[in-house]
């Protein structure tokens, strides 16, 4: 899997035409890892000119600024955007969405000024524009499909059609949970709260979530966030509907609709 570093354009004096923002959670999470190369493998088989800044890429300061420590986040955010500004990246690309908006929204205030992609709108564009064409598929004809908004996606950044419409480009059936788009649910990780114990009530707002998708009667629970596929994941595996309903991000669905 070819995953070029962004030193290696610098020494060769030439520059990637976008940036790939992996992320904590698509470095480090085992199960995010797997999207993480499910969208490289595309990127790779559309030939895109991509880098990533490996070692040098460090979190984005979410989980600290969500959590409240201020000072942290702006430690973490002041080193990225003079490892960015210093290679002079213009464009970035991430299957993040809580990194997404923090660098397409939260770095302004600090000088990092970036065309941000999540990873959902570029794989539309390049379906729109005939760049991606969805030859196989023929794993998901006939399958139900139910998509989960991410909260930073979502709400925050009013990113609801992108990610479903590459879903149609399958063939498939799209059915919606009872709450979604602008009404959509959270899964329970988002500001920080992965990292902490859950507090006192009568259920998980994971386990809630799960239960609204499997509720649907769909096949698969599609997403388009590391943190959501967590969450989810688990709640999916705790209902013991792991084998027969899959929990898959939109560009593993690519991926293994084009047999990458």
């Amino acid at each position: 899997m070819k995953v070029p570093l962004i030193t290696e354009f610098v020494a060769r004096g030439e520059s990637p035409d976008v940036l790939f923002w992996v992320g904590c959670a698509g470095s480090f999470d085992q199960r995010a890892q797997k999207i993480t190369k499910a969208f490289v493998k595309i990127l790779n088989h559309l030939d895109i000119k991509f880098a990533v800044l490996g070692p040098e890429e460090a979190c984005t300061g979410d989980p600290a600024r969500r959590a409240g420590n201020e000072f942290i986040f702006q430690m973490m955010a002041a080193n990225n955007i003079a490892v960015l500004n210093g290679y002079d990246i213009k464009k970035i690309i991430t299957t993040c969405p809580h990194c997404f908006n923090m660098l397409k929204n939260e770095y302004k205030e600090l000088g990092g000024n970036y065309e941000v992609t999540h990873h959902s709108e570029f794989l539309q564009t390049l379906i729109d524009s005939g760049k991606l064409k969805i030859e196989g598929g023929a794993a998901f004809k006939g399958k139900k499909i139910t998509f989960h908004d991410s909260c930073y996606l979502g709400r925050a950044n009013g990113i609801y059609e992108a990610p479903r419409r590459v879903i149609k480009a399958l063939d498939v059936e799209l059915t919606e949970m009872k709450r979604s788009r602008a009404t959509g649910f959270c899964c329970g990780a988002g500001g920080a709260q992965v990292f902490k114990d859950a507090e006192k009530g009568n259920k998980e707002v994971y386990a809630e979530r799960t239960e609204e998708a499997l509720a649907t009667g769909a096949d698969i629970i599609a997403m388009s966030c590391p943190f959501c596929m967590v969450m989810l994941s688990t709640g999916v595996t705790e209902k013991d509907k792991g084998d027969t309903v899959k929990t898959l991000d939109i560009a593993e669905l690519i991926a293994m609709a084009e047999e990458l």
